[in-house]
């Protein structure tokens, strides 16, 4: 049975038990910044020591633009979506790299493996040639940059942008997508890399 399937299934049962079937949106929150003369409701340093404690793969996203190619390492990726098949990452709006992955309009993921933290590192940093030395190639429907050695790869069209705070929040639909070798994770946890390596 589809979505729609079983959909129409539970507002049959919905109206057999007399429930209501429709249900009142509420109210969307007022959202704004905080003011210059105002104290921030959560301390930023403690914000981050905090959140520091989740653990999250890491990601390369890519594109390529009529400058060549353009990427930044990103934690801040999850799968969105089955049906349609949707992604998403989280981008900071001060990033320089993210106007070029908007004009091209499609990204690669490149998840990393347990081995690659400097691959990472030289993503990390803004205004040096990112790609110098990086072996890649074109993903398959975009063209976006496949990295070499990348565990699995994600190529996407971005789909819509919704703005987060200081971030992005960057919606891409699923075009080609791929696993080259089983290999452990790279992982980031409190300012540093690590793996499921057995201590």
């Amino acid at each position: 049975m589809g979505h729609a399937g079983m959909a129409a299934t539970v507002v049959r049962h919905l109206r057999a038990a007399g429930s209501p079937t429709a249900v009142e949106p509420l109210p969307r929150p007022a959202l704004r910044a905080v003011g210059e003369d105002e104290r921030a409701p959560v301390d930023p340093g403690e914000f981050r020591r905090v959140l520091g404690h989740f653990a999250s793969g890491v990601t390369i996203v890519t594109a390529l633009d009529a400058d060549g190619p353009a990427g930044f390492a990103c934690q801040s990726f999850a799968s969105l979506s089955l049906d349609p098949p949707l992604v998403a990452f989280m981008v900071a709006r001060t990033s320089t790299t993210w106007p070029r992955i908007a004009a091209a309009g499609t990204f690669c993921v490149n998840v990393l493996g347990a081995g690659q933290g400097a691959l990472c590192r030289s993503f990390a940093v803004s205004g040096a040639d990112k790609f110098a030395g990086v072996e890649w190639g074109p993903a398959p429907v975009t063209g976006s940059p496949r990295l070499a050695g990348a565990p699995a790869w994600i190529d996407c069209a971005i789909t819509a942008v919704h703005t987060g705070g200081d971030h992005l929040i960057v919606v891409g639909r699923v075009a080609s997508l791929g696993a080259e070798q089983e290999s452990e994770p790279l992982l980031f946890h409190q300012g540093r890399f690590g793996d499921f390596s057995p201590r």
